[in-house]
């Protein structure tokens, strides 16, 4: 057939455009597939042990069993979906009644979330109650005297190394230095050089696991060059691995959404990093803060908040940088303390907790449906509203999920098959992200995934298009 354009100068556009093409899939190569934990949990520096994990998941579970002692009161406490059908039953009659059901009569139950979403939080809390720990030297630290810092980093690589050693740690772990501020520089730099030749020499030049150094209030990019260029000498000075050290960034001032030229900079900020940069978090209380915002209304709900989340998304999204949400700081701890409390200390505790998990619920919650599935903890007492929130935010909608992803891939690949047009392939994405998230949370597992008709294989490629066009081969 007669065409217009020769070949020759079609490849001489087309390879002009393959290098245009390919520039862009190297600075958004899209998600990574390695596990991102669902949430942070930053503890003083002062305070950490080898066996921090372990004790504060201890005292999650001690909280919950107590101010949750059943399921029923458990889903009213969150407001799960289908506890408003049990109506004012009496909770025990509820429970037996649910619990002796077949497990096929079991899903179509008013209680089924609540039971489902109860038993895998206790699960967690037992397990793995906490998934990343930050060993903070900033906000969670304060401002001490050098002598009390430089020990207090001393001590904290020596617990990390005896936690390495135990096999204590959690999954996640890292330190967060004082920013790279010109009063805070020097102080930021020495901690983070005491920390780490502290740590390896006791571990023979070994890193935990997923290891990171979280750099906060960062304004410029020449802070994080800054602390990358100190990570190249480093690891040369100690016999490291080029580009093993990691660092994540605060995203908790206005100058970090936009700068003096009116853009917004996280792209440059990422750049600077040379790929050292694996996530941003957000810093609700700071980023309020600058904004004028007074201390009543300084929640992670604020309309501010969801302005920078939005920018901080639409300029990193896909280019493999994890995006993590703050904290809420209202803790879920009852005013009465000690062993002989009356009833109603014991009421007016219960009733502080219920008030506080529901809150960090609500904000979680918020946080998730804003595309964001990590996020800060300050408290063990706060772990349960955490996994309850991410829980219950997937298996609400898992069986629609299943039916809608198994009958989408029927029909996308009929389509393909008779030839015809097939142009949403958003919407199977949208899908497959879904079970990607929720099979890293934990709220599913494996064999849930296989309901959909999918192989663990094809979820792993993490592309709808590349499931369909593997089919179509086939």
């Amino acid at each position: 057939m007669h065409t217009t354009i020769s070949s020759k100068k079609r490849k001489d556009v087309f390879d002009k455009l393959k290098k245009a093409n390919q520039k862009f899939q190297k600075i958004y190569p899209g998600d990574r597939s390695e596990r991102q934990a669902v949430h942070t949990v930053y503890g003083g520096a002062n305070l950490f042990k080898a066996d921090s994990a372990a004790v504060l998941g201890q005292r999650a579970l001690e909280g919950f069993k107590t101010y949750a002692p059943d399921f029923v009161e458990f889903g009213r406490v969150f407001g799960l979906e289908g506890i408003s059908r049990i109506n004012n039953a009496n909770d025990k009659e509820a429970s037996d009644e649910y619990l002796s059901l077949s497990n096929e009569h079991k899903k179509f139950h008013p209680l089924h979330l609540s039971y489902e979403v109860y038993n895998k939080v206790i699960k967690k809390l037992e397990k793995e109650a906490i998934e990343d720990f930050r060993i903070d030297f900033e906000d969670g630290y304060g401002n001490r005297s050098n002598e009390e810092e430089d020990q207090t980093a001393k001590l904290a690589a020596e617990e990390v190394a005896i936690g390495m050693e135990n096999k204590s740690l959690p999954p996640f772990i890292g330190i967060r230095i004082k920013p790279f501020t010109e009063e805070m520089k020097e102080r930021g730099l020495r901690t983070l050089d005491i920390f780490l030749t502290n740590l390896l020499k006791q571990t023979k030049g070994k890193l935990p696991d997923n290891f990171v150094v979280m750099l906060p209030k960062v304004t410029i990019p020449e802070q994080v060059e800054a602390l990358i260029e100190f990570f190249e000498i480093i690891e040369d000075e100690l016999d490291l691995k080029k580009g093993i050290l990691k660092m994540e960034m605060m995203v908790e001032t206005t100058q970090s959404i936009m700068d003096d030229n009116g853009k917004n900079p996280l792209m440059q900020f990422i750049r600077a990093s040379k790929g050292r940069c694996i996530a941003t978090h957000f810093g609700t209380y700071d980023y309020t803060a600058s904004c004028n915002i007074t201390a009543r209304y300084q929640e992670m709900d604020h309309p501010v908040c969801d302005f920078a989340h939005h920018m901080t998304k639409v300029a990193l999204a896909h280019t493999g940088v994890w995006l993590s949400d703050g904290a809420t700081n209202t803790m879920p701890i009852g005013p009465h303390r000690g062993d002989n409390l009356s009833e109603e200390q014991k009421r007016e505790n219960k009733e502080v907790v219920h008030r506080a998990w529901k809150k960090g619920y609500d904000h979680i919650r918020h946080s998730l449906w804003n595309g964001f599935y990590q996020g800060w903890d300050l408290n063990p007492a706060q772990l349960p509203m955490r996994y309850t929130a991410v829980f219950a935010f997937f298996l609400e909608s898992y069986d629609q999920a299943v039916d809608r992803l198994k009958t989408f891939v029927e029909k996308a690949a009929r389509a393909t098959l008779i030839g015809d047009v097939f142009d949403d392939a958003a919407t199977g994405q949208g899908l497959l992200n879904y079970f990607l998230r929720a099979l890293n949370s934990g709220a599913i597992n494996e064999e849930d995934v296989l309901a959909t008709g999918l192989t663990l294989e094809e979820i792993r490629t993490r592309s709808f298009k590349k499931i369909l066009e593997n089919r179509a081969k086939k």
